[in-house]
């Protein structure tokens, strides 16, 4: 699974899951500076990842959802570069 966002996103804050030619996005939802949930959705023009894949998506962006956030919030707000970053968890 490779988890990313695109240099040209929009808000809401989310990242894309790309798995064997797949993508779906995961959207962290929050309300007056508090997670409130995750949304697991399709993006338009891909073929989404299959149900279990979804759920290990979400598995994996549930203990990241700060530093998703914080590095969205790095990136498209303020312009600094961020690197990338190998996970190796065994969902």
């Amino acid at each position: 699974m490779i988890i990313l966002f695109y240099s040209n996103e929009h808000e809401a804050i989310h990242v894309h899951c790309n798995y064997q030619g797949k993508e779906s996005k995961a959207e962290i939802i929050c309300k007056d500076g508090k997670f409130v949930e995750i949304i697991i959705s399709e993006v338009l023009g891909k073929e989404p990842i299959d149900i279990q894949k979804q759920k290990k998506f979400k598995k994996l962006v549930e203990p990241y959802r700060e530093d998703i956030v914080r590095k969205w919030i790095d990136f498209f707000v303020y312009n600094i570069p961020i690197a990338c970053e190998t996970i190796t968890k065994k969902l």
